[in-house]
């Protein structure tokens, strides 16, 4: 058993000093205070008044006719105002894969923010060279990539692997992680990725996680990674035990009409619908949780 599972282990059956207060309108409550934290929602209104504009220019800009039909699942504005994310910070992208939010962010943040791909260190990912290579060729190719979908020249847009990390210790203000924790306990590096995703953040920096969600009593053998489903207590419990103390939870990307508990796991649910299940579909994508965190002193 890996150092991953072990922690998750260790915290799973740990209960939180005290219940979470019920969302308002969608947004955040404060871990442990059993109160709705006011201020983070008044913050968040404060951002959109300030940045609402830049943030839905980036949202409509033509390049994204395509990649819209997913903004009524996945709520970008909402989400990037949750999270806090200025248009002139430094942003990292854990695991941009298919870079849906990586082509938004280039179009935000492309004028006076910097946008970094984060991609998985090859070292700890696998022990083939073939593959390692090709790991860090497709973060080589991550500028250009954004590049060609928002317009903008490459040198706005840059990428690197967790194995790179020195030179750029402290300067991030945002890391946003969406639905690629499962990915990272699946393959036993989440305790070392977010362990440099911490030494990437400045002290007062943030990282956003959303992802697919278990139900709170589903069993550990569904909710380990290996169904894309995680069950929140144990996301805020694990990041915990990595130096983060959880600052609001959202549930902006809520879906109470998926039951998270697919025999496929979530690749079952739309767009996927990898089982072709008649059910599943026009239910939209799987239910998420959507988490802040800051570096814990």
């Amino acid at each position: 058993m890996n150092r991953t599972i072990l922690a998750l282990a260790a915290v799973s059956g740990l209960a939180l000093a005290a219940p979470l207060a019920a969302q308002h309108a969608g947004h955040a409550t404060k871990a442990g205070a059993g109160a709705v934290d006011e201020a983070h929602i008044k913050d968040t209104a404060h951002f959109m008044k300030e940045h609402g504009a830049q943030l839905s220019a980036a949202i409509n800009h033509p390049s994204r006719a395509t990649d819209k039909a997913r903004d009524a699942f996945r709520h970008p504005a909402e989400t990037l105002a949750f999270f806090h994310v200025g248009p002139e910070m430094k942003v990292g992208e854990y695991a941009p894969g298919g870079e849906w939010y990586s082509r938004l962010l280039g179009h935000y943040l492309g004028g006076e923010g910097q946008l970094v791909g984060l991609y998985a260190n090859p070292l700890t990912a696998t022990s083939d060279p073939a593959r390692q290579q090709k790991m860090r060729d497709t973060a080589a190719g991550y500028a250009k990539d954004v590049a060609t979908a928002t317009g903008l020249p490459a040198e706005k847009f840059s990428a690197i692997t967790m194995d790179q990390i020195e030179a750029h210790k402290g300067t991030f203000d945002r890391i946003m992680v969406m639905r690629a924790m499962h990915n990272m306990l699946r393959g036993g590096t989440a305790d070392s990725e977010f362990a440099a995703m911490r030494a990437l953040l400045k002290d007062d920096g943030l990282i956003g996680i959303e992802q697919h969600r278990a139900k709170a009593d589903a069993p550990w053998s569904y909710a380990n990674g290996t169904k894309g489903y995680l069950r929140e207590k144990d996301v805020i419990d694990f990041m915990r035990v990595m130096g983060f103390e959880l600052v609001g939870k959202s549930e902006i990307n809520a879906n109470p009409r998926d039951t998270a508990d697919h025999k496929e796991g979530v690749w079952e649910m739309p767009p996927v619908l990898a089982t072709k299940r008649e059910d599943l579909k026009g239910l939209g994508e799987s239910d998420r949780m959507t988490l802040l965190f800051k570096k814990a002193k």
